[in-house]
């Protein structure tokens, strides 16, 4: 066996000892990069406490940074994976992304998962100041950039996984080729089955799914709208739904009632965990469940609680006090 065919080997047992430690279904949510560093730490301990087994946090402009705050979230819980989505490659070079990965995983053993992705051209060149020029070599080129970066300190006692934010096929092809597999955002059972395919089926396929407990499609879909305004005016996520047979008449006026149906699962917990077994129908190991509120500001404990219970996660009673 060469070096390459046991690199691979090693990456293939890697990624299906990830699989089964995320389990079939993990929180993702930008509340705890809002909340102030101790309320922040609070509502990871209950999301422990709830067994969900990862918690799956942004990098959003002007908020928290992400391996800061990760480390915060970390130190806070016991068990808790906590898992990038994504750590955007223009926030900082290959070798801080490297080091800071390495510094993470060796600290708190097969609790750190990296995912990390190009972002998008507004807030690349508008905010940041770079020029969003090919992603898909910058890509490469970072991943080269980090795989020769040195790291002179303690290493991780397990190789740390890292998965790719990937919508596109090259993207995906990239994930499947120097990743150990992808973390697609934004997106329906369709696109998890077309990714699949292209990653093949040994890598990690961690696709996100917003939802809604709410059974009035009246009052849910607005939520799914007010949600899916900000990626309706982004390309990468346009010109994902046009692969996927969605027109203009879909993506205009908020998006259609089918493209609001299609990214965003509503109704009763049973509604929820019908859409999570598409995913893995499709060929998802683990789906990155993001909780919609009418209030945006309001943290979906409750609805969390009403999940756990759906899809059999050992729960205990969360602290007291909080909704």
């Amino acid at each position: 066996m060469t070096a390459t065919q046991t690199g691979a080997a090693s990456s293939t047992a890697d990624a299906r000892r990830w699989a089964k430690k995320l389990g079939p279904v993990g929180a993702w949510t930008f509340d705890a990069e809002r909340l102030a560093a101790d309320d922040a730490r609070a509502y990871a301990r209950e999301i422990e406490a709830l067994g969900v087994p990862v918690l799956w946090i942004p990098e959003s402009l002007g908020s928290k940074e992400i391996f800061a705050h990760s480390g915060i979230l970390l130190a806070a819980t016991q068990k808790l994976v906590i898992a990038t989505g994504i750590a955007n490659i223009w926030a900082r070079d290959a070798m801080a992304m490297a080091a800071a990965q390495k510094t993470l995983a060796e600290a708190y053993p097969d609790r750190f998962l990296l995912g990390m992705g190009v972002s998008h051209a507004p807030m690349v060149e508008g905010m940041r100041g770079h020029r969003y020029v090919r992603p898909l070599s910058a890509m490469r080129a970072y991943l080269d950039a980090m795989d020769r970066a040195p790291f002179l300190a303690a290493q991780p006692a397990t190789k740390p996984l890292r998965v790719i934010g990937a919508l596109a096929p090259g993207m995906l092809a990239l994930a499947a080729e120097r990743a150990d597999g992808a973390h697609p955002y934004f997106v329906p059972p369709a696109h998890t089955l077309l990714a699949r395919k292209l990653i093949g089926p040994r890598a990690l396929l961690a696709p996100e799914q917003a939802v809604v407990l709410e059974t009035d499609p009246s009052r849910a879909r607005p939520i799914a709208r007010a949600h899916m305004a900000i990626y309706l005016t982004l390309p990468n996520y346009v010109n994902n739904l046009r692969r996927l047979g969605f027109g203009d008449a879909d993506v205009a006026n908020g998006g259609s009632d089918r493209l609001v149906d299609a990214i965003v699962a509503w109704g009763d917990a049973d509604s929820i965990v019908k859409r999570v077994r598409a995913h893995h129908d499709a060929g998802a190991n683990h789906v990155c469940l993001q909780v919609l509120r009418p209030d945006p500001l309001a943290l979906p404990l409750a609805d969390w609680r009403t999940l756990a219970a759906a899809f059999g996660l050992t729960s205990r009673s969360p602290a007291p006090g909080r909704s």
